[in-house]
């Protein structure tokens, strides 16, 4: 079976419990609704701002509370090592996120995490969990039950629909993931998408070790594992899996099925 650490570290993943070791990896895609659903988001944290109207000021998210940015110095560095620095009358705010003047939120149940930045332009639909130390660009749309892990990273004109990212993640530039899973430090090239429906009809199938298995899923994307890497302008169609470590090449479009080699394409 293609279980989830087959693929995946997930002893430090705050989210470890979504998958299941007795099940295929893709299972995790199959159960993300019910996770998201059941998860405890922050009440009325973002009810001050009109829904899918773009904010007019930066906000900082601190304290379980938003905070006017104009009362803020804003010292930008990288956001990844926790160099994103936010101060109010002389003191730093320990662990205080920032949403740019600009950022789109449609619903509440979002959950931001410490030292995340927001940056105008983005667009984050409910619900939605954002790790902590994670950069969401400007021109990101996330979709809805988008699952982000800690010092990730949501590029520019990047979309997001029912995926999931774990630590370190990062779609730096013009990606399309839809129901996918991105592996720890693994990394998509600009222009990386990954097809999550087939032409067909039916459930996206996937080969492993000489048997085919039904997924039960009509659209299921990508998984790529830790460390795994797409080259610009990559493809993987539906139901594609792709080992730890492993590169997919520029240009290339991966077939479904498991890929165990060192280097696709």
């Amino acid at each position: 079976m293609l279980s989830a650490d087959i693929l995946f570290d997930l002893k430090i993943f705050s989210h470890a419990p979504l998958f299941s070791a007795d099940r295929p990896v893709w299972s995790a895609l199959q159960d993300l609704k019910k996770y998201m659903n059941e998860f405890s988001y922050p009440a009325d944290l973002f009810n001050c701002l009109a829904d899918g109207v773009a904010a007019r000021e930066h906000l900082v998210v601190y304290g379980g509370e938003l905070i006017d940015g104009g009362q803020c110095h804003i010292e930008y560095g990288d956001t990844l090592r926790g160099e994103l620095v936010i101060s109010r009358a002389g003191k730093v705010l320990e662990g205080a996120s920032l949403i740019m003047a600009g950022a789109v939120f449609q619903g509440n149940r979002i959950a931001i995490g410490e030292g995340v930045l927001v940056e105008g332009g983005a667009t984050i639909k409910s619900p939605t969990i954002i790790g902590h130390r994670t950069e969401v660009r400007q021109g990101a749309y996330l979709r809805g039950y988008c699952l982000i892990g800690d010092r990730c990273v949501v590029g520019h004109t990047t979309e997001v629909k029912h995926s999931v990212f774990l630590d370190d993640a990062k779609a730096g530039h013009f990606a399309y993931l839809g129901d996918s899973i991105i592996g720890n430090n693994a990394n998509l090239g600009a222009g990386t998408k990954c097809a999550n429906l087939r032409f067909i009809p039916g459930n996206v199938q996937v080969s492993y070790e000489g048997k085919l298995f039904n997924t039960g899923m009509r659209k299921f994307g990508a998984i790529l594992g830790d460390r795994a890497q797409t080259g610009c302008n990559s493809v993987t169609s539906p139901g594609t899996i792709i080992a730890k470590g492993s590169f997919l090449m520029p240009n290339t479009t991966a077939a479904s099925g498991f890929h165990s080699v060192r280097k696709i394409g």
